[in-house]
């Protein structure tokens, strides 16, 4: 894996033509938040406003998550938020399998620049590609793995509790979980 500073991610991700996504991109989505945040929330890819606009989870979905944030007593601008791929697949569909492998050599060198405690994984792409290829996100959610001394979780993805509103109280008990680990490993320190 390529060694990046933040500075050479940007440069090495405006540039990448890896995967077809760059042909009809109007901006890479890199990430935003906090670089040295202690939790990392990563989604599937970029919609159609996070296009546009060239930042993650700016549209209905990360309005929500800014809301589930907010109820566990997290900011945005604390966390740091990122998807496995950086470009938006055509009409929103799931990223295919290349596509991802193309991004996760980028994903992998945000992670060793936050170096966060905990890493969220937003839906079943995410935790797919981050710990599990096997995942179903309705059996799997809302349990804890630890990998590399990184404790990661699976849970909903906002655009899926938008969809369906009876998976918000499993989202509600993850969000939950997520603030008593961070309490648990902020005691630890």
């Amino acid at each position: 894996m390529a060694r990046y500073d933040w500075s050479e991610l940007y440069t090495a991700l405006a540039a990448c033509e890896e995967c077809g996504l760059s042909k009809t991109r109007n901006n890479v989505v890199v990430g935003m938040g906090d670089p040295r945040a202690e939790i990392m929330f990563v989604g599937e890819g970029p919609g159609r406003d996070e296009d546009l606009q060239g930042l993650p989870f700016v549209g209905a979905a990360g309005q929500l998550l800014d809301k589930m944030l907010a109820a566990v007593g997290l900011e945005r601008a604390r966390v740091y938020i990122a998807n496995i791929v950086k470009c938006r697949p055509p009409g929103n569909r799931t990223p295919v399998d290349d596509e991802a492998y193309a991004c996760l050599p980028y994903l992998r060198a945000q992670v060793a620049l936050v170096r966060p405690k905990i890493i969220v994984c937003l839906g079943r792409t995410a935790a797919r590609f981050i710990f599990d290829e096997e995942i179903r996100i309705t059996r799997d959610r809302g349990v804890w793995r630890c990998k590399k001394g990184v404790w990661m979780l699976a849970t909903y993805h906002p655009a899926a509790l938008l969809r369906d509103e009876s998976k918000k109280a499993e989202a509600w008990a993850d969000m939950k979980a997520i603030r008593a680990k961070l309490d648990e490993l902020s005691a630890e320190k």
